[in-house]
């Protein structure tokens, strides 16, 4: 399969790169984004190891880290990451 990314999630995951190395340092900073490239392996290989959102939406869900949660769809070959979203924020943010 294919991996898109949006500029939505690319958005958001830079986002929370930031703040992590902010926060904690470059090296935890480094660690995120390592596990965020593990994740989209496995993804590769295994399409719905997250949870189903939404059916109708073909929306999974997946919890990376105890704080980020990554949001994509599955369409035909091409799997799009809508968003990494910070549990932390407003659910209301939260895709459906």
């Amino acid at each position: 399969m294919i991996i898109k990314v949006s500029k939505r999630a690319e958005k958001s995951f830079r986002s929370i790169k930031d703040f992590i190395k902010w926060r904690w340092g470059e090296l935890a900073a480094d660690m995120f984004e390592q596990k965020v490239i593990d994740f989209l392996d496995i993804l590769e290989t295994f399409p719905q190891i997250g949870t189903l959102e939404s059916a109708e939406k073909n929306l999974y869900g997946f919890q990376l880290t105890k704080q980020t949660r990554v949001f994509y769809r599955i369409k035909s070959n091409t799997i799009i990451i809508i968003i990494f979203f910070d549990v932390r924020q407003n659910p209301i943010k939260k895709p459906k």
